[in-house]
């Protein structure tokens, strides 16, 4: 099976459903991984930025990725991004790597370019274009520091549907995790190593198992 992570920064795979993806590793599915932005000078110095394209390749090796498709639009900018090239940038990466199942991003997320990468997305996935590309299942997921910091209004929240158990890879995915050193907080900040721990244990609470990621079934086709 063909699966594809659509991120709007490089750590939010990891976050959102990085045990999930190792669940997939293990048993020989083909992940491919879209990052929408980079880090850009002069906001952000040369080295940070080199540090962070090292970051990108050592957790896409982790995760035995097939493929890392990065469109290079610029951070904190999506929302003035001209609509179409985001629109085109992702179909052209649905078209190529053919996923059945896609993992992206919530729409609900405090950052805006949580929010415009989604209905980019959406738009390329429209429900008349999913068997077109072969998508049959498309889930969102919540990432730490941006899906809870959203305003406590109705139509932002983030209401899982779909869980995975991720008690046998938390572990990787917190060590995977850290390989994000420009990304990753301390105590007591969201993506802390704790707080991921704590996320995990609360959404497997939910369903009665140790850890687990959390997801809203956005579209499926069956």
């Amino acid at each position: 099976m063909k699966v594809l992570a659509v991120s709007a920064h490089p750590d939010d795979e990891t976050l959102g459903c990085g045990g999930t993806l190792l669940k997939h590793a293990a048993v020989g599915d083909e992940i491919s991984w879209l990052i929408a932005t980079e880090a850009f000078e002069p906001q952000w110095p040369r080295a940070v930025i080199d540090r962070k394209s090292d970051e990108v390749a050592r957790v896409a090796g982790a995760y035995e990725m097939k493929n890392v498709f990065r469109l290079r639009l610029p951070t904190t900018r999506l929302d003035a991004m001209p609509r179409a090239e985001l629109i085109d940038g992702v179909r052209s990466v649905i078209a190529e790597a053919g996923p059945a199942i896609v993992y992206l991003v919530h729409r609900g997320d405090v950052h805006t370019d949580h929010q415009t990468l989604f209905t980019a997305t959406m738009a390329v996935l429209k429900p008349s274009y999913m068997t077109h590309f072969g998508v049959q299942r498309v889930l969102s997921f919540e990432v730490l520091s941006s899906t809870e910091a959203a305003p406590p209004v109705g139509e932002r929240a983030f209401v899982p549907t779909v869980f995975s158990d991720i008690s046998a890879e938390l572990e990787q995915k917190l060590a995977i995790m850290a390989l994000y050193e420009t990304e990753v907080h301390v105590d007591p900040l969201p993506r802390a190593a704790s707080a991921i721990r704590a996320l995990a244990r609360f959404r497997g609470a939910t369903v009665g198992v140790e850890y687990a990621e959390a997801f809203m079934l956005i579209r499926e086709l069956i």
